[in-house]
Order: structure tokens, then C-alpha cells, then sequence
């Protein structure tokens, strides 16, 4: 999870960690801080990333869960943009 992205923002460049964007990093899957990757265990499975236009920059630390970012939005979102991918494991 990244949040806090600056408004001014137009992408997200690979390699950079988000607070050299201005951005902050939440708590992932696996309870650690970061991006990791798919991983599942077995067969095909759907990854959902998600966006949200916010009216507000969020008083959140780093490391925050992903119920305390859903519960820091609510009532603040303006725009949602969704993807969804699958991903399988080599055979």
C-alpha cells in the first residue's frame, strides 16, 4: 500500500521508494512494509490494485493497516480507479 501520493504526481517511477515521492508506505500481506509481489500457492489468482482521489492527505504513520487506511478515506473519497490482474504460478 502506498498512500499520501502528492496530487501533482503522474506516475510512480519502479525502483523509487514512495517517501522519495513525497509518498508513505503501509502495511502489506505478509505484515511487513513494502511491495511483495504475487505469491500464490497454488493455481491462478486475482490481484486488485486500487486507486483513490482523495479530498484530504491522511493522518497516517508508515506501517498503517489496511483498516486504518480504509477508515482514515471514509467520507474523503472523490474517484476510484480499479485493476485487476491475475497471476500463475510457473509450472
Amino acid at each position: 500500500m502506498i498512500f499520501n501520493i502528492p496530487a501533482d504526481r503522474r506516475e510512480l517511477p519502479e525502483g523509487v521508494k514512495p517517501e522519495k515521492i513525497g509518498a508513505k508506505e503501509g502495511t502489506n500481506d505478509y505484515k511487513e512494509i513494502g511491495y511483495g509481489g504475487p505469491a500464490p500457492p497454488s493455481g491462478t489468482h486475482r490481484y486488485y490494485f486500487k486507486l483513490y482521489a482523495l479530498d484530504t492527505v491522511l493522518d497516517l504513520k508508515e506501517g498503517a493497516t489496511k483498516q486504518e487506511l480504509e477508515a482514515a478515506m471514509k467520507g474523503h473519497i472523490l474517484a476510484k480507479a480499479e485493476l485487476m490482474g491475475k497471476f500463475a504460478a510457473a509450472k
